[in-house]
């Protein structure tokens, strides 16, 4: 009898390629996953002449191979910095402050069409199979931050079509993780406000950075020559208690933007001397491009506040984020 596949069993990995388009022998990183999907993208043209029938063509040829799809994991301090280096673009790494071995990993927009690129594997004991997928680009990244739950996120991923390796060997590397108690989110009127930001409570929120990725299709070739961003965008909804119109009302209202920041900080683990994993988003201008509070007699009254992120000249950016960690290098 045929073996029955279990997703559990299955590994994803993830490597900063040093030249684009090729794999390294292996996976820097294999990220624990709750749903992964690689998948197998084909385009074929047909023919569909007229042949003396009424059928719609008589033939079918492969015109490209690509692989497309996501993966969900929790955000973890080491190789989450693989997924912000991809989709930023730009990253610049310093020691922390008081620290000789804790880094502060900065990621800023880079002003190019062409980000890093990433390989990513795939591990399949049942199958017998293993795959690396080549030049591979985070698309879409969206991250959860939400009660009694990990933060996670979900990265929507392109690739070349997937070549057969040799059998690889996952070894998953210890990280730490982080926890909704862990959030801060603070709001002010500028980017350098936020060095002492008004903290607000939250309920949950969702951002998603989106870089709007294109298949470079060209002629001689059924794959893809590259995968390029275009377009820069970071987007998101938050949800906090109704306590008046000055928390966020008035500002959408009178059309105001506010600098935002997100600080998860793990400070159940110590790194270094007195430093702690975290994760830091800051963006410059957002405006608020929605405030709803469905008012039920028997609940408290909860905003949902959408807004957006606008670019800032005065601060040349849109927005980054830092990863405080012990890796060393950029990535």
């Amino acid at each position: 009898m045929s073996q029955k596949g279990i997703g559990r069993i299955i590994s994803f990995g993830i490597c900063k390629e040093a030249t684009r388009g090729t794999s390294p022998s292996t996976a820097s990183y294999w990220v624990p996953y709750a749903d992964a999907s690689p998948e197998s993208k084909i385009e074929n043209a047909k023919d569909v002449q007229a042949y003396g029938i009424i059928e719609d063509h008589v033939n079918e040829t492969r015109v490209k191979n690509w692989m497309q799809g996501d993966f969900s994991a929790y955000v973890r301090d080491t190789h989450f910095g693989l997924i912000l280096k991809s989709i930023f673009g730009s990253e610049s790494v310093a020691l922390a402050a008081g620290e000789s071995t804790v880094y502060n990993h900065t990621f800023t927009v880079g002003e190019s069409a062409q980000h890093p690129s990433l390989s990513f594997y795939k591990h399949d004991p049942l199958a017998a199979q293993d795959y690396a997928y080549a030049n591979g680009v985070i698309d879409k990244l969206d991250l959860d931050y939400s009660l009694k739950k990990y933060i996670q996120y979900k990265a929507s991923i392109m690739a070349q079509a997937g070549v057969q390796v040799s059998t690889l060997t996952p070894s998953t590397t210890a990280e730490n993780y982080f926890v909704p108690q862990y959030l801060s989110a603070g709001f002010a009127s500028s980017l350098s406000g936020l060095s002492s930001p008004t903290v607000v409570p939250l309920k949950s929120l969702k951002l998603s950075i989106d870089q709007s990725v294109e298949a470079q299709d060209v002629l001689g070739s059924t794959s893809p020559a590259d995968f390029l961003n275009k377009d820069f965008k970071i987007s998101g909804s938050f949800e906090a208690i109704w306590k008046g119109e000055a928390d966020f009302f008035a500002n959408y209202i009178a059309n105001t933007f506010q600098a935002m920041q997100l600080q998860a900080v793990n400070s159940d683990v110590t790194i270094g001397s007195t430093s702690h994993p975290s994760l830091t988003i800051q963006l410059a201008k957002c405006w608020f491009e929605e405030v709803t509070k469905p008012i039920k007699i028997d609940d408290l009254v909860y905003q949902t506040v959408k807004f957006s992120a606008a670019y800032s000249t005065g601060d040349t950016q849109m927005g980054n984020a830092v990863l405080k960690n012990l890796v060393s290098a950029v990535y």
